[in-house]
C-alpha cells in the first residue's frame, strides 16, 4: 500500500565551516619513506608506512623515536 504525506525539515544552519587540509602544521604527514631516529642514542630505523615514529621505541635504548626530516 503506497504511503501518503509530506515532511519538511526545519534546519536553520548557516554553514560556517573552515574546511579540511590546507596547510602544513604540526601533524603534517611526511609520506611513506624516510627514517625514524632515536633522539637519545642516534639509532636509525626505516619508517614503516602507517606507523608513526613516535609510536615506536628504540630497539637499542628504549626511547621514543622521532621522524627524520
Amino acid at each position: 500500500m503506497p504511503g501518503f504525506g509530506s515532511s519538511q525539515g526545519s534546519g536553520g544552519g548557516a554553514g560556517g565551516g573552515q574546511g579540511r587540509g590546507g596547510g602544513r602544521s604540526g601533524g603534517a604527514r611526511m609520506g611513506p619513506g624516510g627514517f625514524c631516529t632515536c633522539p637519545a642514542c642516534g639509532h636509525k630505523a626505516k619508517h614503516q608506512q602507517g606507523i608513526p615514529c613516535f609510536d615506536m621505541k628504540c630497539p637499542q635504548c628504549g626511547a621514543v623515536m622521532t621522524r627524520e626530516r
